[in-house]
Protein backbone atom coordinates (compact mmCIF):
# COMPACT_ATOMS: atom_id res chain seq x y z
CA UNK A 1 0.00 0.00 0.00
CA UNK A 2 1.40 3.46 -1.10
CA UNK A 3 1.53 5.00 2.74
CA UNK A 4 2.09 8.27 1.27
CA UNK A 5 -0.89 8.20 -0.57
CA UNK A 6 -2.99 7.20 2.22
CA UNK A 7 -1.56 9.63 4.31
CA UNK A 8 -2.49 12.45 2.06
CA UNK A 9 -5.89 11.35 1.46
CA UNK A 10 -6.37 11.00 5.30
CA UNK A 11 -5.56 14.84 5.55
CA UNK A 12 -7.97 15.16 2.95
CA UNK A 13 -10.90 13.22 5.10
CA UNK A 14 -9.79 14.40 7.82
CA UNK A 15 -10.63 18.11 6.80
CA UNK A 16 -13.79 17.62 5.41
CA UNK A 17 -15.14 15.70 8.62
CA UNK A 18 -13.69 18.83 10.76
CA UNK A 19 -15.17 21.68 8.46
CA UNK A 20 -18.41 19.51 8.92
CA UNK A 21 -18.00 19.54 12.59
CA UNK A 22 -17.55 23.11 12.49
CA UNK A 23 -20.27 23.66 10.18
CA UNK A 24 -23.02 22.18 12.88
CA UNK A 25 -21.36 23.98 15.28
CA UNK A 26 -22.30 27.19 13.73
CA UNK A 27 -25.42 26.21 12.71
CA UNK A 28 -26.60 25.06 16.81
CA UNK A 29 -26.87 21.68 15.69
CA UNK A 30 -26.35 18.95 17.69
CA UNK A 31 -22.58 17.20 17.86
CA UNK A 32 -22.23 13.98 15.64
CA UNK A 33 -22.01 11.06 17.94
CA UNK A 34 -18.42 9.23 17.24
CA UNK A 35 -20.57 6.69 15.50
CA UNK A 36 -22.54 9.17 13.79
CA UNK A 37 -19.03 10.76 12.61
CA UNK A 38 -17.23 6.98 11.49
CA UNK A 39 -20.81 6.67 9.73
CA UNK A 40 -20.09 10.30 7.87
CA UNK A 41 -16.42 9.88 8.00
CA UNK A 42 -16.73 6.81 5.68
CA UNK A 43 -19.12 8.60 2.99
CA UNK A 44 -16.32 11.42 2.74
CA UNK A 45 -13.65 8.62 2.13
CA UNK A 46 -15.79 7.27 -0.72
CA UNK A 47 -15.82 10.77 -2.65
CA UNK A 48 -12.34 11.63 -1.87
CA UNK A 49 -11.55 7.84 -3.23
CA UNK A 50 -13.48 8.55 -6.70
CA UNK A 51 -12.28 12.09 -6.90
CA UNK A 52 -8.78 10.68 -6.44
CA UNK A 53 -9.48 8.19 -9.09
CA UNK A 54 -10.44 10.87 -11.58
CA UNK A 55 -7.57 13.03 -11.01
CA UNK A 56 -5.76 9.82 -11.99
CA UNK A 57 -7.63 9.70 -15.21
CA UNK A 58 -7.28 13.00 -16.29
CA UNK A 59 -4.10 12.85 -16.01
CA UNK A 60 -3.28 10.22 -18.01
CA UNK A 61 -2.23 7.68 -15.32
CA UNK A 62 -4.02 4.51 -13.61
CA UNK A 63 -6.93 4.85 -11.13
CA UNK A 64 -6.33 2.63 -8.89
CA UNK A 65 -8.14 -0.92 -8.97
CA UNK A 66 -11.50 -1.83 -6.96
CA UNK A 67 -8.99 -3.95 -4.88
CA UNK A 68 -6.86 -1.27 -4.41
CA UNK A 69 -9.48 1.07 -3.53
CA UNK A 70 -10.92 -0.91 -1.06
CA UNK A 71 -7.03 -1.06 0.64
CA UNK A 72 -6.81 2.68 0.47
CA UNK A 73 -10.23 2.78 2.13
CA UNK A 74 -9.55 0.94 5.02
CA UNK A 75 -5.90 1.85 5.27
CA UNK A 76 -7.83 5.79 5.43
CA UNK A 77 -10.26 4.49 7.27
CA UNK A 78 -7.43 2.82 10.14
CA UNK A 79 -5.35 5.94 9.92
CA UNK A 80 -8.63 8.58 10.62
CA UNK A 81 -10.05 6.06 13.33
CA UNK A 82 -8.31 3.28 14.17
CA UNK A 83 -4.38 1.99 14.26
CA UNK A 84 -3.19 2.82 11.35
CA UNK A 85 0.10 0.90 9.75
CA UNK A 86 -0.21 -1.05 13.51
CA UNK A 87 -3.21 -3.26 11.81
CA UNK A 88 -1.28 -5.85 10.61
CA UNK A 89 0.63 -6.49 13.78
CA UNK A 90 -2.35 -6.31 15.43
CA UNK A 91 -4.54 -8.40 13.19
CA UNK A 92 -2.23 -11.19 14.03
CA UNK A 93 -2.99 -13.85 16.47
CA UNK A 94 0.51 -14.80 17.76
CA UNK A 95 1.98 -11.53 18.39
CA UNK A 96 1.05 -10.84 22.40
CA UNK A 97 3.36 -7.65 22.68
CA UNK A 98 4.10 -4.69 20.65
CA UNK A 99 7.53 -2.50 21.57
CA UNK A 100 7.98 0.83 19.52
CA UNK A 101 10.65 3.06 20.97
CA UNK A 102 10.33 5.38 17.76
CA UNK A 103 8.65 4.71 14.36
CA UNK A 104 10.99 2.66 12.78
CA UNK A 105 12.29 0.49 15.85
CA UNK A 106 9.43 -1.93 16.50
CA UNK A 107 9.60 -5.04 18.20
CA UNK A 108 7.19 -7.64 18.24
CA UNK A 109 6.94 -10.33 21.07
CA UNK A 110 5.06 -14.05 20.45
CA UNK A 111 2.87 -16.16 22.28
CA UNK A 112 5.38 -18.72 22.10
CA UNK A 113 7.74 -16.35 23.50
CA UNK A 114 10.27 -15.55 20.05
CA UNK A 115 11.38 -12.02 19.89
CA UNK A 116 11.50 -10.33 16.11
CA UNK A 117 11.75 -6.86 14.45
CA UNK A 118 9.13 -5.22 12.37
CA UNK A 119 8.42 -2.89 9.61
CA UNK A 120 8.21 0.73 10.80
CA UNK A 121 4.97 1.56 11.92
CA UNK A 122 5.24 5.42 10.44
CA UNK A 123 7.66 7.49 8.34
CA UNK A 124 8.78 10.05 11.04
CA UNK A 125 8.46 10.22 15.26
CA UNK A 126 5.77 13.41 14.20
CA UNK A 127 3.29 11.13 12.24
CA UNK A 128 3.93 8.41 15.09
CA UNK A 129 2.53 10.63 17.69
CA UNK A 130 -0.20 12.01 15.19
CA UNK A 131 -1.12 8.23 14.96
CA UNK A 132 -1.41 7.69 18.98
CA UNK A 133 -3.34 11.20 19.11
CA UNK A 134 -6.12 9.50 16.76
CA UNK A 135 -5.95 6.96 19.06
CA UNK A 136 -6.21 8.96 22.09
CA UNK A 137 -9.49 10.90 20.62
CA UNK A 138 -11.19 7.71 19.58
CA UNK A 139 -10.73 4.83 21.94
CA UNK A 140 -12.33 4.54 25.70
CA UNK A 141 -15.09 6.41 26.84
CA UNK A 142 -13.56 10.20 26.82
CA UNK A 143 -10.90 11.82 24.44
CA UNK A 144 -7.64 11.35 25.82
CA UNK A 145 -5.09 14.28 25.14
CA UNK A 146 -1.41 13.20 23.99
CA UNK A 147 1.13 16.31 23.96
CA UNK A 148 3.76 18.30 25.50
CA UNK A 149 1.25 19.14 28.23
CA UNK A 150 0.23 15.52 28.61
CA UNK A 151 3.21 13.65 27.88
CA UNK A 152 1.42 10.15 28.69
CA UNK A 153 -1.39 8.18 27.70
CA UNK A 154 -2.94 4.82 28.79
CA UNK A 155 -5.91 3.46 27.06
CA UNK A 156 -7.61 0.34 25.84
CA UNK A 157 -7.54 -0.19 21.77
CA UNK A 158 -10.55 -1.22 20.38
CA UNK A 159 -9.41 -4.89 19.49
CA UNK A 160 -8.77 -4.87 23.82
CA UNK A 161 -5.21 -4.51 23.84
CA UNK A 162 -3.99 -2.89 26.12
CA UNK A 163 -1.49 0.91 25.10
CA UNK A 164 1.07 2.94 27.07
CA UNK A 165 2.54 5.78 25.13
CA UNK A 166 4.96 8.63 26.69
CA UNK A 167 6.88 11.58 24.10
CA UNK A 168 9.02 14.00 25.57
CA UNK A 169 10.29 12.10 28.52
CA UNK A 170 11.81 9.84 26.41
CA UNK A 171 14.53 10.94 23.15
CA UNK A 172 11.68 9.54 21.04
CA UNK A 173 8.32 8.76 21.33
CA UNK A 174 7.93 5.54 22.91
CA UNK A 175 4.55 2.96 23.09
CA UNK A 176 3.55 -0.12 23.82
CA UNK A 177 1.12 -2.67 23.44
CA UNK A 178 0.01 -6.01 25.24
CA UNK A 179 -2.45 -7.69 23.47
CA UNK A 180 -5.98 -9.05 24.70
CA UNK A 181 -5.18 -12.71 23.37
CA UNK A 182 -8.22 -14.27 25.72
CA UNK A 183 -11.14 -11.86 25.50
CA UNK A 184 -13.45 -14.58 26.44
CA UNK A 185 -11.94 -16.77 28.95
CA UNK A 186 -12.88 -19.65 31.46
CA UNK A 187 -10.89 -21.41 33.91
CA UNK A 188 -10.92 -24.44 32.22
CA UNK A 189 -9.10 -23.07 29.27
CA UNK A 190 -6.38 -21.71 31.51
CA UNK A 191 -6.25 -25.80 32.96
CA UNK A 192 -6.11 -26.57 29.45
CA UNK A 193 -3.15 -24.81 28.35
CA UNK A 194 -1.40 -25.33 31.74
CA UNK A 195 -1.59 -21.98 33.76
CA UNK A 196 -3.26 -23.79 36.48
CA UNK A 197 -4.13 -27.77 37.35
CA UNK A 198 -7.59 -28.72 37.32
CA UNK A 199 -7.88 -28.91 41.81
CA UNK A 200 -7.23 -25.29 42.03
CA UNK A 201 -9.55 -24.60 39.19
CA UNK A 202 -12.41 -26.47 40.89
CA UNK A 203 -10.66 -24.36 44.24
CA UNK A 204 -10.94 -20.80 42.44
CA UNK A 205 -14.27 -21.37 40.91
CA UNK A 206 -15.72 -22.28 44.47
CA UNK A 207 -14.49 -19.10 45.87
CA UNK A 208 -15.96 -16.99 43.51
CA UNK A 209 -19.21 -18.41 43.84
CA UNK A 210 -18.86 -18.89 47.51
CA UNK A 211 -18.38 -14.84 47.17
CA UNK A 212 -14.53 -14.82 48.48
CA UNK A 213 -12.66 -11.73 47.75
CA UNK A 214 -9.98 -12.43 45.61
CA UNK A 215 -6.54 -10.25 44.77
CA UNK A 216 -4.59 -11.57 41.85
CA UNK A 217 -0.95 -10.53 42.23
CA UNK A 218 1.75 -11.08 39.78
CA UNK A 219 4.33 -9.34 37.62
CA UNK A 220 3.69 -7.04 34.44
CA UNK A 221 2.65 -9.50 31.73
CA UNK A 222 2.28 -12.30 34.10
CA UNK A 223 -1.96 -13.20 32.50
CA UNK A 224 -3.58 -11.30 36.34
CA UNK A 225 -5.87 -9.50 33.52
CA UNK A 226 -6.93 -12.91 31.53
CA UNK A 227 -7.60 -14.67 35.16
CA UNK A 228 -9.31 -12.23 36.21
CA UNK A 229 -11.61 -12.25 33.48
CA UNK A 230 -11.54 -16.21 33.91
CA UNK A 231 -13.02 -15.44 37.52
CA UNK A 232 -15.56 -13.16 36.83
CA UNK A 233 -16.53 -15.65 33.62
CA UNK A 234 -17.57 -18.21 37.25
CA UNK A 235 -19.98 -15.28 38.49
CA UNK A 236 -23.54 -16.21 38.06
CA UNK A 237 -25.66 -14.05 35.14
CA UNK A 238 -28.23 -12.76 37.43
CA UNK A 239 -26.03 -10.51 39.38
CA UNK A 240 -24.62 -6.94 38.20
CA UNK A 241 -21.46 -6.25 38.12
CA UNK A 242 -19.73 -2.80 38.38
CA UNK A 243 -16.48 -2.96 36.92
CA UNK A 244 -13.66 0.10 37.78
CA UNK A 245 -10.13 0.47 35.64
CA UNK A 246 -7.62 2.87 34.78
CA UNK A 247 -8.78 2.27 30.52
CA UNK A 248 -11.10 -0.51 29.50
CA UNK A 249 -9.90 -3.28 29.21
CA UNK A 250 -11.97 -6.07 31.11
CA UNK A 251 -14.59 -6.03 28.80
CA UNK A 252 -16.89 -8.07 30.84
CA UNK A 253 -19.95 -6.00 29.14
CA UNK A 254 -19.11 -7.57 25.27
CA UNK A 255 -20.42 -11.20 26.94
CA UNK A 256 -24.08 -10.37 27.12
CA UNK A 257 -24.83 -14.09 27.69
CA UNK A 258 -22.31 -14.08 30.38
CA UNK A 259 -22.85 -11.09 32.37
CA UNK A 260 -26.19 -9.11 30.69
CA UNK A 261 -26.00 -6.59 33.90
CA UNK A 262 -22.75 -4.55 34.02
CA UNK A 263 -21.65 -0.75 34.26
CA UNK A 264 -17.88 -0.43 33.12
CA UNK A 265 -16.47 2.36 34.74
CA UNK A 266 -12.91 4.15 33.37
CA UNK A 267 -10.66 6.83 35.16
CA UNK A 268 -11.12 10.46 33.72
CA UNK A 269 -7.98 12.33 33.14
CA UNK A 270 -7.72 15.78 33.58
CA UNK A 271 -8.66 18.26 30.59
CA UNK A 272 -6.07 20.83 29.84
CA UNK A 273 -7.01 23.28 32.15
CA UNK A 274 -6.54 20.76 35.15
CA UNK A 275 -10.52 20.24 35.55
CA UNK A 276 -13.00 17.12 34.63
CA UNK A 277 -10.73 14.67 36.53
CA UNK A 278 -12.72 11.48 38.00
CA UNK A 279 -10.01 9.04 40.23
CA UNK A 280 -10.01 5.51 40.66
CA UNK A 281 -10.94 6.19 44.19
CA UNK A 282 -13.96 7.88 43.82
CA UNK A 283 -15.25 5.83 41.15
CA UNK A 284 -14.56 2.79 43.73
CA UNK A 285 -16.84 5.03 46.02
CA UNK A 286 -19.31 5.83 43.07
CA UNK A 287 -19.28 2.23 42.14
CA UNK A 288 -20.76 1.38 45.69
CA UNK A 289 -24.06 3.45 45.07
CA UNK A 290 -24.69 1.61 41.46
CA UNK A 291 -26.25 -1.52 43.28
CA UNK A 292 -23.86 -3.98 42.54
CA UNK A 293 -23.94 -7.43 43.36
CA UNK A 294 -19.51 -6.84 43.26
CA UNK A 295 -16.99 -4.57 42.24
CA UNK A 296 -14.55 -5.64 40.31
CA UNK A 297 -11.22 -3.39 40.64
CA UNK A 298 -9.10 -3.95 37.11
CA UNK A 299 -5.40 -2.82 38.78
CA UNK A 300 -4.88 -1.34 41.88
CA UNK A 301 -1.88 1.28 41.55
CA UNK A 302 -2.68 3.74 44.43
CA UNK A 303 -5.13 5.29 46.77
CA UNK A 304 -8.30 3.33 45.62
CA UNK A 305 -6.94 0.95 47.57
CA UNK A 306 -8.55 2.03 51.00
CA UNK A 307 -12.05 2.51 49.44
CA UNK A 308 -11.54 -0.94 47.89
CA UNK A 309 -11.22 -2.44 51.25
CA UNK A 310 -13.20 -0.74 53.13
CA UNK A 311 -16.47 -1.54 50.12
CA UNK A 312 -14.77 -5.39 50.53
CA UNK A 313 -15.11 -5.61 54.44
CA UNK A 314 -18.70 -3.85 54.70
CA UNK A 315 -20.71 -6.45 52.62
CA UNK A 316 -19.60 -6.04 49.24
CA UNK A 317 -18.31 -9.69 49.36
CA UNK A 318 -17.01 -11.92 46.14
CA UNK A 319 -14.93 -8.59 44.94
CA UNK A 320 -11.80 -9.22 42.70
CA UNK A 321 -9.03 -7.64 42.21
CA UNK A 322 -5.31 -7.42 40.24
CA UNK A 323 -2.34 -5.76 42.16
CA UNK A 324 1.06 -5.73 41.16
CA UNK A 325 3.67 -8.10 43.51
CA UNK A 326 6.88 -10.33 43.35
CA UNK A 327 5.32 -13.06 46.13
CA UNK A 328 1.93 -13.94 47.30
CA UNK A 329 2.98 -12.50 50.59
CA UNK A 330 4.77 -9.26 49.38
CA UNK A 331 0.70 -8.61 48.59
CA UNK A 332 0.12 -7.36 52.31
CA UNK A 333 3.03 -4.92 52.44
CA UNK A 334 2.78 -3.91 48.74
CA UNK A 335 -1.69 -2.86 50.13
CA UNK A 336 0.23 -1.43 53.54
CA UNK A 337 2.44 1.10 51.20
CA UNK A 338 -0.79 2.25 48.65
CA UNK A 339 -2.75 2.69 52.34
CA UNK A 340 0.29 4.71 53.44
CA UNK A 341 0.39 6.96 50.19
CA UNK A 342 -3.69 7.35 50.06
CA UNK A 343 -5.49 10.55 51.77
CA UNK A 344 -6.51 8.48 54.38
CA UNK A 345 -2.60 8.04 55.05
CA UNK A 346 -3.45 4.93 57.35
CA UNK A 347 -0.66 3.18 59.66
CA UNK A 348 0.69 -0.12 58.42
CA UNK A 349 -0.98 -1.45 61.72
CA UNK A 350 -4.41 -0.13 60.30
CA UNK A 351 -3.76 -1.47 56.69
CA UNK A 352 -3.07 -4.65 57.81
CA UNK A 353 -6.12 -4.55 60.14
CA UNK A 354 -8.51 -3.79 57.13
CA UNK A 355 -6.88 -6.30 55.27
CA UNK A 356 -7.38 -9.40 57.63
CA UNK A 357 -11.47 -7.99 56.93
CA UNK A 358 -11.63 -7.53 53.38
CA UNK A 359 -9.19 -10.28 51.71
CA UNK A 360 -9.97 -13.94 51.67
CA UNK A 361 -7.45 -15.29 48.82
CA UNK A 362 -4.17 -14.06 47.00
CA UNK A 363 -3.73 -15.56 44.22
CA UNK A 364 -0.08 -15.34 42.56
CA UNK A 365 1.21 -15.66 39.18
CA UNK A 366 4.44 -16.11 37.33
CA UNK A 367 6.02 -16.01 34.14
CA UNK A 368 8.75 -18.57 33.71
CA UNK A 369 10.58 -20.17 30.64
CA UNK A 370 10.37 -23.52 30.14
CA UNK A 371 13.89 -24.63 29.02
CA UNK A 372 12.96 -28.02 28.08
CA UNK A 373 10.65 -26.72 25.66
CA UNK A 374 13.24 -24.28 23.58
CA UNK A 375 13.00 -21.18 26.13
CA UNK A 376 9.47 -21.20 25.52
CA UNK A 377 7.49 -18.71 27.88
CA UNK A 378 4.51 -20.29 30.22
CA UNK A 379 2.67 -18.74 32.69
CA UNK A 380 1.77 -20.37 35.92
CA UNK A 381 -0.24 -19.94 38.81
CA UNK A 382 2.35 -20.69 41.94
CA UNK A 383 0.98 -20.00 44.87
CA UNK A 384 -2.39 -19.71 46.84
CA UNK A 385 -2.49 -17.49 50.63
CA UNK A 386 -5.59 -17.55 52.49
CA UNK A 387 -5.73 -14.55 54.68
CA UNK A 388 -6.33 -16.38 58.29
CA UNK A 389 -6.82 -13.50 60.58
CA UNK A 390 -4.22 -10.22 62.41
CA UNK A 391 -1.98 -9.76 64.87
CA UNK A 392 0.20 -6.46 63.94
CA UNK A 393 0.97 -8.18 60.67
CA UNK A 394 -1.64 -10.28 58.80
CA UNK A 395 -1.56 -14.07 59.35
CA UNK A 396 -1.98 -16.11 56.50
CA UNK A 397 -1.12 -19.41 55.00
CA UNK A 398 0.05 -20.60 51.46
CA UNK A 399 -2.52 -23.29 50.77
CA UNK A 400 -1.40 -24.32 47.40
CA UNK A 401 2.37 -23.62 46.45
CA UNK A 402 4.33 -24.20 43.98
CA UNK A 403 4.60 -27.90 42.63
CA UNK A 404 7.51 -30.01 40.95
CA UNK A 405 6.68 -28.28 37.55
CA UNK A 406 5.98 -24.84 39.10
CA UNK A 407 2.17 -25.52 39.45
CA UNK A 408 0.57 -24.28 42.52
CA UNK A 409 -0.63 -28.12 44.59
CA UNK A 410 -2.33 -28.20 47.81
CA UNK A 411 0.12 -27.46 50.46
CA UNK A 412 -1.96 -26.70 54.25
CA UNK A 413 -5.84 -26.57 55.02
CA UNK A 414 -8.08 -24.66 53.91
CA UNK A 415 -10.14 -22.90 56.99
CA UNK A 416 -13.52 -22.66 54.62
CA UNK A 417 -13.03 -25.66 53.03
CA UNK A 418 -16.42 -27.11 54.27
CA UNK A 419 -18.27 -24.03 52.61
CA UNK A 420 -16.36 -24.23 49.40
CA UNK A 421 -16.97 -28.03 48.99
CA UNK A 422 -20.90 -26.97 49.27
CA UNK A 423 -19.84 -24.80 46.07
CA UNK A 424 -18.84 -27.55 44.08
CA UNK A 425 -14.36 -27.73 45.23
CA UNK A 426 -13.80 -31.19 44.66
CA UNK A 427 -10.35 -31.78 46.75
CA UNK A 428 -7.99 -34.42 45.75
CA UNK A 429 -5.08 -33.85 48.71
CA UNK A 430 -5.23 -35.36 51.69
CA UNK A 431 -6.00 -31.41 53.17
CA UNK A 432 -9.49 -31.52 54.23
Amino acid sequence: MDHALVKRLRQEVGDRVAEQRRVDQLSGLPAMTPQDERQFARAVIGQVLSEHAHTEMTSGRRPPSAEEEEALAGGIHAALFGVGRLQPLLDDPEIENIDVNGCDRVFVQYSDGREAMAEPIAETDEEMVELIQVLGAYSGLSSRPFDSANPQLDLRLPDGSRLSAVMDVTRRPALSIRRARMGKVFLSDLVGNGTLLAELGSFLSAAVLARKNIMIAGSTNAGKTTLLRALANEIPPHERLVTVERALELGLEQFPELHPNVVAMEERLPNSEGLGAISMAELVRRSLRMNPSRVIVGEVLGDEIVTMLNAMSQGNDGSLSTIHANSSLEVFNRIGTYALQAQERLPVEASHMLIAGAVNFVVFLERRNDYHRGGTMRRLVTSVREVNGVDGRVLSSEVFAAGPDGRAMPRSPISCIDELIAYGYQPTGVWR
